[in-house]
């Protein structure tokens, strides 16, 4: 697993993108939704760290390199899927018990097309948010990527654990990785029939 991590914020040709911004709702920070289209070049955690860094709203770590002309699998963030929230144990689902939440934010992805198969090469980047009873440390942000295919069955899969250190004097950190997934595709299929859905595993201890 390919991680980079800058504590300061506490989860391809390239596809869809999500970008959200702090208001004021849990103790020292809440998240909120929104969505940019800008491009980038390719698939790098430097360029993913920077994107979820900004706080310009057009500045997104996604493009569209070849998606039309290689028709690369699809991209994008699982819609329950895109934050993770940590509580005090016991206390799950209490706002004022929240330690962390983290958000995955910027995506991007490039692929190689092969006969009968493909080659993602996908990243994410995010940040994590201390909460009201919010402690500093290291964090582990526990991820997954499923493939589908145009029925919305399951053809590949992939998991990994994302470490964010969190500083006292910094509580919000930020996170980026780049990973690689094949599968193969049957014949009279497309690249583009497929989609990568990437989110946070909420059966996470502590989490929910």
């Amino acid at each position: 697993m390919a991680a980079l991590v800058v504590t300061g914020f506490s989860a391809l040709a390239l596809g869809g993108c999500g970008m959200s911004s702090l208001t004021s709702g849990l103790g020292g920070g809440m998240f909120g939704g929104g969505s940019s289209g800008s491009q980038v070049s390719t698939v790098s955690e430097d360029q993913l760290l920077d994107a979820a860094k900004s706080s310009d709203s057009s500045a997104t770590g996604s493009t569209n390199i070849g998606e039309i002309e290689a028709g690369c699998p699809r991209l994008r963030i699982a819609p329950h899927d895109n934050y993770i929230t940590f509580y005090e144990q016991g206390h799950v689902g209490d706002a004022m018990s929240v330690t962390q939440r983290g958000e995955i934010t910027k995506t991007a992805r490039e692929c190689q097309v092969e006969p009968g198969r493909v080659v993602v090469k996908y990243g994410f980047s995010g940040r994590v948010l201390l909460g009201p009873k919010g402690q500093a440390g290291a964090l582990t942000l526990p991820v997954a990527v499923i493939v589908n295919n145009s029925k919305r069955d399951r053809v590949a899969a992939d998991t990994m654990k994302i470490d964010v250190n969190i500083g006292a004097d910094k509580p919000i950190s930020y996170f980026s990785a780049v990973h690689t997934i094949s599968f193969a595709i049957p014949e009279g299929s497309r690249p583009g029939e497929f989609e990568l859905v990437i989110g946070f595993d909420s059966r996470a201890s502590g989490s929910g």
